[in-house]
């Protein structure tokens, strides 16, 4: 079983992921003025391993084209300054795009311009993540992994933060999420498990709508979003947040 897509009207090509495992289901989303179709597990069919959603649902995003990636950043820089758990906080973690993830850039600009203070993200020795304090045009350095960070530049934990905007490959409507698998946040985030009544910060993830599923097989690890917002609208998570 392979997937089509059909990258824009103007200029249409087939894209071929491979194989899922037999008897999954698909969605079809729209970005831009393309269709992509997205695995979404089944409740007939057994859930796909995070290998494989990681492994078809990466291909789907690096698939898009500039023009559709930059639509889809602007259409989401709109939708989320409507948003309350965005517009009320003041210290917010942004993250650069990498391996396709959806571009925050244009919403960290107009974050910049409200006077909000932004924030990315910089990986310590311990494998958590430190956050340090960015503005538009600030002089910027590759990590390890290849991703830019921020130099001389002052840096906070996650519990100095209001909110922090997550990339993530797949999610579901529980407010579970599927990263890269590298374990960042979550070991960043363990705290959060502690808290029962007062959580900081407030965790959103960011993703095109294909990368919605019915199901993830959450870890005891995983630690759950607030809601999650996509280039087409908001998903509040299981934990509504105001």
């Amino acid at each position: 079983m392979h997937v089509r897509f059909a990258e824009s009207l103007g200029s249409r090509r087939r894209f071929h992921p491979e194989p899922l495992v037999q008897g999954q289901r698909f969605a079809a989303a729209q970005v831009g003025d393309a269709f992509l179709s997205s695995p979404l597990n089944s409740p007939m069919a057994p859930l796909p391993s995070r290998v494989t959603l990681r492994r078809q649902l990466r291909r789907l995003r690096r698939a898009l084209s500039t023009s559709q990636r930059t639509q889809a950043a602007q259409r989401l820089a709109r939708r989320l300054t409507g948003v309350s758990l965005f517009r009320s906080r003041q210290r917010i973690a942004f993250y650069l795009p990498n391996d396709g993830e959806l571009d925050l850039r244009p919403l960290l600009a107009r974050a910049d311009r409200w006077g909000k203070r932004c924030f990315l993200p910089v990986i310590r020795p311990s494998q958590r993540l430190w956050f340090a304090a960015y503005r538009p045009g600030k002089p910027l350095q590759k990590n390890s992994l290849g991703i830019p960070e921020p130099i001389r530049s002052q840096r906070v934990g996650a519990k100095n933060l209001d909110l922090i905007l997550m990339p993530l490959v797949a999610f579901d409507d529980q407010g579970n999420r599927l990263g890269m698998g590298g374990g960042y946040y979550d070991r960043t985030l363990a705290y959060l498990h502690q808290r029962r009544s007062w959580r900081r910060p407030r965790l959103v993830g960011i993703a095109y709508e294909f990368q919605r599923v019915d199901a993830l097989d959450a870890r005891p690890w995983d630690v759950p979003l607030d809601g999650v917002m996509t280039d087409q609208r908001w998903h509040p998570g299981q934990r509504r947040s105001r």
